[in-house]
């Protein structure tokens, strides 16, 4: 996980803020989606990988804000 995302998700975590959470990881899936869907001659892999492993940092996130559910 890259440090600005770690600082980024933290930062939503202490405030509690799912919404900008899932904001973020639209906004990463829209990002990568869009890389991928470049036919230039471009090498897009290296930018397509850490956006994916920004997508899982930040789930982890929102997993952490999840918490356990209690019944």
């Amino acid at each position: 996980m890259s440090s600005a995302i770690e600082m980024i998700v933290d930062g939503y975590l202490k405030l509690s803020d799912r919404k900008s959470l899932e904001d973020l990881r639209m906004h990463r899936r829209r990002l990568a989606v869009d890389l991928k869907a470049r036919t230039d001659h471009f090498d897009y892999r290296s930018s397509i990988a850490q956006i994916e492993q920004d997508i899982a940092a930040i789930e982890e996130g929102l997993a952490t804000l999840s918490g356990p559910i209690s019944g």
